[in-house]
Formats: C-alpha cells, sequence, structure tokens
C-alpha cells in the first residue's frame, strides 16, 4: 500500500452537505490535511503547472496515522444460525465453472469454515485444481483437476453413521452430467471431527475466516446445503433442482438479480448478501443461447462469477468530514495530504472532488459538465505498456522532475483495477466503484509520459483541468456539476444554465443522462462539446450502492475486453449494454460528431473548410489567419488527436449541421484504426468509404429547437491546446468566440431553411 492514501464517500457535494474522507497511514508520524480550490492539474512546467488556491476548512491540520486494510474478494454471506448437531450427515454441492483451478491455493466454493482454527465443513477447490471436502482439520480431494472454463458439479458429504468424509465431482455439458465421475473418501477419526457451530456464518465463494480468505475464481451456481449425506440418487436429484429429504438451503441466484441480496429457495428462507459486488446476471450450466436476457429465461442466468479481486468499498472508518460553508464558489477542489516516513522523506496524496452550487440556484451563465462516471470506470487503469522497463523509467523520472504525482496504478492492484484491466482470473472487470483510492483522478497524474517534455500526457480529470484553468485565465464565471447530478436530477440540474460545457472526454453515460442533455439542448440551450469518443459506452447505477457503476463491453465498440456471449444485458438495471450506437442512439444523435478513429496519444491541426468563412457560422473563425489551426498543445502536441470524432447523417448528424474544418496530418505511423463498429470487411466500412477518409476530427456547428445549438470539436487532444502560449492561441481564439456568442442573451440560432425537420 502507498503511504499515505485516501478516498471521500462521494465525489461531489452542494453548500450544507457533508463530505467524509477516509485516509490510510503507515507514516511515522501524524500527517497535515489542507483544502485546496484547483486551478490547474497540469504539472508539467511548460504549461500552466499545478495551480491551487488555499480554502480555509476546520478540518486543516494534523491528523493521526493509522494503517486502515483493504479485503479484496468477493462471496456471499449468510448468517445462518442452524444448529447441525445432532444431524444424520452433512451435504453441500454446487455446480461451478472455475477460471483458476490450477491457482495452487484452497477456493472455497460452499463453507462454515473457519480455517484459522479448523473448525466446521466446507466444498472447495484444494490446491491441485480437484474437488475438495474439509472437515475440522481433516480433508478428502478427488485428485482429478478440473479444467479452466468448465462447468462441474461438486460435493462435499459427511455421514455421521458410518464417520465417512467424501467428495465428487462431475463434468457438465448444457446442465446434464457427462461424467467421468470422480470421487474420494475416508473415515473419520471420532475425536477430529468439528461441526460448524450455529454461530458461523454460511460462505459462498470463499473459504471463511476473519477476514474471510480462500476466495474462489469463477462462476457458481445454486449452491445448497442438506441436513444428511446424500446418496448417488438424492446428488442426481438435487442436482436437477428437486426437493431432496433434508433440504436447509438452496440458493436461486437468478432471483433478485439486480440487487445485494442472495435468495434462498429452501424451506427455511436463508437469505444472505454478497460482498465487494461479484458479477451478476451470467449464463449458468443450462444456458440455451436461445435467449440474450436474463429478464426473458431468468432460469439460465443462474450463476455469479466470483473474483479473489473484486473491490467495491474499501470499508475505511472516516478521519474527518467537512460541511460545505453556503457562501463557498462552486469549482474543482482537493484535499492535500502530507506526512513523512520512517526516513523523513515526504509523502503525500490528493482527493479531488467537485463542490456544486446550492440546489435550484446557479451562480453563472455557464456550467462545466465533469465526467465522473467516465474517470470511475477509467480510474486506477493499469496500462498495458507499464510492463516495460523503458516505459516505467520515463514514467518515473518525468514524475520526478515535475513533481507529479508518484504513484503509478499499475503499482497498486491493492486498490483495484479499473474496467479497462481484467481480473486475476482473465475476465474482464465490468464494476467500477469511486469507494476507493483513485489515483488516476489526481492532480498531476501523468497517464503518458513524454519523451520531449513539451506534452503533459494527461487524460481524465487532470486534462479536463486545462478547461477550468481557461475559464479562470478569461475571467469567465462558472459553475461545477457533475454526471451524478446529471443521471439523478436530468433536466432540471441544466435547464437554469445558458451554456453547458464538456471536458475532452465524457465517454460513459446512463440514459437519464443523455435524455437531460437531449432534453437540455432541444429547450434552447448550447452545449459545447470539447472532447473526442464522447457519449460512446453505456452504463448502469446499482440501486442500493453509492458509487457502483456498470459496463458490459458487447458487440461492437474498441473494447478493453469483451464480455461472454449472453451476458450483454447489464445486472443493475436489466437493460442491453454495449455502445450507445448499439442502443439506437449514436453520439451524433446528441453532439453531432460521434467516435470514429484512434491511434497514439498523438495531436495534429484541424484545416478549414473553403466555404467556413463565409457561411452562417464564420463568427466562430473570426481573428484566426490562414486556413489551419491548432497545431500546438499539452495533449499530444495538437488539438486534433488520440480519439477523433466525425460527422456522419446516417448517424444523426442533423441535415443543416456544419462542418467548419476538419484534422489532418494523422500519420500511418501513429497507428490510426476505426472503430470496429466503422468496419464491414477487411476492405469494406459501413460509410463505404475507405478507412483513411474516416480517420478525421469534424469541427461541427448546427442549430437546435427554441434557439438552442451546439459546437463540437470532435478531438481528445482539444482541450489541452488552450493553454498554449499562456492562453493565447487560436483555439483559445475560437472556443472565446463560441462560448460569447453562446453566452450573449441577445444571440439567435434559427433553423436554416436547409433544416429537414427538428433535429
Amino acid at each position: 500500500m502507498l503511504p499515505i492514501a485516501g478516498y471521500a464517500d462521494r465525489l461531489s457535494v452542494r453548500p450544507g452537505e457533508t463530505i467524509a474522507f477516509k485516509v490510510s497511514s503507515q507514516l511515522a508520524t501524524d500527517y497535515n490535511a489542507r483544502l485546496v480550490r484547483v486551478i490547474s492539474g497540469d504539472a508539467n512546467p511548460v504549461g500552466p503547472g499545478i495551480k491551487e488556491d488555499k480554502v480555509a476548512a476546520p478540518f486543516a491540520g494534523r491528523h493521526a496515522s493509522r494503517n486502515q486494510p483493504i479485503h479484496q474478494g468477493s462471496y456471499a454471506r449468510i448468517d445462518s444460525g442452524v444448529d447441525f448437531t445432532g444431524a444424520p450427515g452433512l451435504t453441500f454441492m454446487a455446480t461451478i465453472w472455475p477460471t483458476t483451478p490450477d491457482l495452487k491455493r484452497r477456493q472455497g466454493i460452499v463453507s462454515a469454515y473457519e480455517p484459522n482454527v479448523r473448525l466446521g465443513f466446507a466444498l472447495a477447490i484444494g490446491e491441485d485444481g480437484s474437488a475438495e471436502a474439509l472437515l475440522g482439520a481433516t480433508r478428502v480431494k478427488t485428485r482429478v483437476p478440473m479444467e479452466s472454463r468448465h462447468w462441474y458439479r461438486v460435493w462435499a458429504r459427511w455421514d455421521e453413521a458410518s464417520r465417512t468424509l467424501s467428495v465428487g465431482q462431475t463434468a457438465l455439458a448444457h446442465g446434464v452430467p457427462v461424467g467421468p465421475l470422480a470421487e474420494a473418501s475416508m473415515t473419520v477419526d471420532p475425536t477430529s471431527s468439528q461441526m460448524p457451530p450455529p454461530s458461523m456464518p454460511w460462505i459462498i465463494g470463499a473459504l471463511g475466516g476473519e477476514p474471510v480468505r480462500g476466495h474462489f475464481n469463477g462462476k457458481i451456481e445454486a449452491p445448497a446445503i442438506y441436513t444428511k449425506a446424500l446418496d448417488k440418487a438424492g446428488l442426481i436429484t438435487a442436482g436437477e433442482g428437486r426437493n431432496v429429504d433434508g433440504l436447509v438451503a438452496r440458493w436461486d441466484f437468478a432471483r433478485a438479480i439486480p440487487t445485494t441480496r442472495i435468495v434462498d429457495a429452501g424451506p427455511a428462507r436463508h437469505h444472505g448478501h454478497l460482498v465487494n459486488l461479484p458479477a451478476r446476471a451470467m449464463t449458468g450450466a443450462n444456458w440455451t443461447g436461445r435467449e440474450m436476457c436474463f429478464r426473458h429465461t431468468p432460469q439460465e442466468y443462474g450463476a455469479i462469477h466470483f473474483h479473489d479481486d473484486d473491490l467495491y468499498d474499501c470499508g475505511w472508518s472516516t478521519d474527518f468530514t467537512w460541511t460545505v460553508p453556503d457562501d463557498l464558489r462552486s469549482g474543482v477542489y482537493a484535499v492535500r495530504l502530507e506526512g513523512k516516513d520512517a526516513e523523513g522523506r515526504t509523502a503525500e496524496d490528493n482527493i479531488p472532488f467537485f463542490v456544486l452550487p446550492p440546489k435550484n440556484l446557479r451562480t453563472a451563465d455557464v456550467c462545466v459538465l465533469m465526467s465522473t462516471y467516465t474517470y470511475t470506470v477509467y480510474h486506477n487503469h493499469a496500462r498495458p505498456e507499464a510492463k516495460t522497463e523503458k516505459w516505467r523509467k520515463e514514467w518515473t523520472s518525468q514524475a520526478k522532475a515535475w513533481g507529479a504525482y508518484p504513484a503509478n496504478a499499475y503499482d497498486h492492484p491493492e486498490y483495484g483495477f479499473s474496467t479497462y484491466n481484467f481480473h486475476s482470473d482473465g475476465s474482464g472487470i465490468c464494476h467500477a466503484s469511486w469507494l476507493r483510492p483513485m489515483l488516476t483522478m489526481r492532480s498531476g497524474y501523468i497517464t503518458y509520459p513524454d519523451a520531449s517534455i513539451r506534452g503533459s500526457g494527461l487524460r481524465h480529470f487532470p486534462a479536463d483541468t486545462h478547461l477550468i484553468a481557461w475559464l479562470e485565465a478569461r475571467g469567465t464565471a462558472y459553475d461545477v456539476i457533475t454526471d451524478e447530478e446529471l443521471d439523478r436530477e436530468g433536466l432540471d440540474l441544466l435547464k437554469p444554465y445558458r451554456v453547458v460545457m464538456t471536458g475532452a472526454h465524457p465517454e460513459y453515460h446512463t440514459g437519464a443522462m443523455l435524455d437531460a442533455l437531449q432534453a437540455y439542448r432541444d429547450d434552447g440551450g448550447r452545449l459545447i462539446y470539447l472532447g473526442g469518443n464522447g457519449f460512446y459506452w453505456k452504463v448502469a447505477r446499482h440501486k442500493e450502492l453509492p458509487g457502483a457503476i456498470e459496463i458490459r463491453r458487447g458487440e461492437g465498440g474498441i473494447r478493453a475486453w469483451a464480455a461472454e456471449a449472453g451476458e450483454y444485458y447489464n445486472a443493475f438495471d436489466g437493460e442491453y449494454g454495449g455502445l450507445w450506437r448499439r442502443n439506437g442512439r449514436p453520439p451524433q444523435h446528441l453532439a453531432g460528431v460521434g467516435f470514429t478513429a484512434q491511434g497514439n496519444f498523438v495531436g495534429s491541426n484541424y484545416r478549414m473548410k473553403p466555404e467556413a468563412r463565409k457561411s452562417r457560422a464564420s463568427w466562430i473563425l473570426a481573428g484566426l489567419e490562414g486556413d489551419t489551426f491548432g497545431a500546438h498543445g499539452l495533449s499530444g502536441h495538437g488539438a486534433a488527436g488520440f480519439e477523433l470524432d466525425r460527422a456522419d447523417h446516417r448517424l444523426g448528424t442533423p441535415s443543416h449541421a456544419l462542418v467548419l474544418a476538419s484534422s489532418e496530418g494523422h500519420k500511418p505511423d501513429a497507428p490510426w484504426v476505426l472503430v470496429p463498429e466503422e468496419y464491414l470487411t477487411h476492405l469494406t466500412t459501413w460509410p463505404g468509404l475507405k478507412p483513411e477518409a474516416l480517420i478525421r476530427a469534424d469541427m461541427t456547428f448546427f442549430e437546435a429547437a427554441n434557439n438552442g445549438a451546439v459546437f463540437a470539436t470532435g478531438s481528445i487532444t482539444f482541450c489541452g491546446s488552450l493553454p498554449s502560449n499562456n492562453f493565447k492561441n487560436d483555439c483559445s481564439t475560437l472556443i472565446g468566440n463560441v462560448l460569447d456568442k453562446f453566452l450573449d442573451p441577445n444571440a439567435e440560432f434559427p433553423m436554416p431553411p436547409t433544416a429537414k425537420g427538428a433535429v
């Protein structure tokens, strides 16, 4: 763990509301905490540098250091209260799809067991990858290793009369045993039997203990407990889901999928709850493929995928809280933590968060929508290039030279990785949460080290402070809002503002968020989209757990991983996941442009269209000299780069939209690739054009209903060009033209005669 790290219980807060900060410090002395207002989170000395204003806060000062542990791994817990004393036997059974049977450590499947004192009964996968039964200190296993990602029925039995402990496993095909059957048994000495006491909880997906350990990797379906040693006929009947004498509990994971509850379909209703958010709505052993949605055939989605590195909430205790003063200005804030380790070296962390204006009250005509869902989905992204010594040396050297954030997410799996990474079992991470230290969401965090020391290599939160710094430099008043409030409050949040601005990469959205933005636009709002690859992926929020976000990387899209067949629907809301384009809402519908191509973190310039200066939007280009602009910047050294959006009428770009400029110079050695959904074959594309013609950013403007308007840059790196030459540059001039016009209460944006119906 880092010497000091922390997180807040929320990412956004309003005046009068309270935010809680949780800190784990392994420092030799107390640590110091202070509050700052963030102006710039870019440590690059060629740019604005880290700029922060001090803010008085009651919590400022010294706090006692304490180490707060992290317990990764998901499981289900049932506080049973059942006394097995006097029972003729005991059987634990389940259907499983193990993903790391070769892990060479014990993985609990169904257990009432305390491994520290070797007390209780458990069904597990042993160190050799075979099914294992444990009774107190005694264990027996089949010694037939299971294969990864294959279905098995497994069981552990205790027969009190014969004092026999046995274990078995059999392979399944479409939920039916296909053998061969592997079993093993042994007679247990009467003095060594240690049945679980009534106070011991039942654990599914781990072995037990405090803290729980022995986590299982893979899917578990239909776990059950019987107070008898089932014979072969009983095992078959129980495995088919039919009632068998002695049933204590049989959990149906197809029920209550959007919740953290697990439902016992047995007579005593021993319901339980899930810890650390394993993946639900997973295909079971009997999945036929005839239906792709768990709501249609719930009986085929009775599995939960557990992982030994799942982490929803670190669960740390609160170190201090802060209630936002009524008169505090809306903006970006952070708590700075600092202290000394045992060798006297300084260790620090910063915890950014966002202060909104009071509810139903705007304090400026402009609001900046901070993409907190995107920050959360990406947070703690362990980049694959970080495996190489050359890249790590360059990253560390640059961070040290700049005084940038010193920790790389790749080195700290203990805080949980992002949904752009894989679990330890090779499955894609589909859940994100902000209730843990978010290393990549830190002022000064470098994503891409730049050997030329000109570009800053920032993404997401620190990159979006380029826009904040630009607004501050030009003296434009603004409020800050976040995705959380947009999802919850909808149009009411946006309606008071004359202009809504996005940052560089507003990629992840719920349906409620898109509804609100579209309603705002069509109600006369003015939207400035300053990014690329925006409004791309569909996400869902958990109805019970704050901060939990789900992404299913289904068919299409540039994906870090691909969801398993049949697992494209979100468990959190039951809706089809994946791309918004696959859900009938391409980004062009809202902003006029949508994701088309990606390259390395390299930028280029825009070239104006010949007709742009004579168009009805020529005012946007006022003050620009020549036909090209944007060949500079702190993000990839160019305003148009990395991820690009283009206009396309078939995908929703309004017929009257103007493409004022398009990027150029995207060299093939970047390399540049089209997003997969643009390809039909290796020779043909969806629009029918050559691939190179689709690798471009289209700077677009169009009028919307009720005097609304939309301007889009179509590039992730654009905001990084705003600070060039102390904010005096062509990109700054251009965005200043747009913002000033959009803010003008007398400005009119009539739909032109060429418009074909409403946007």
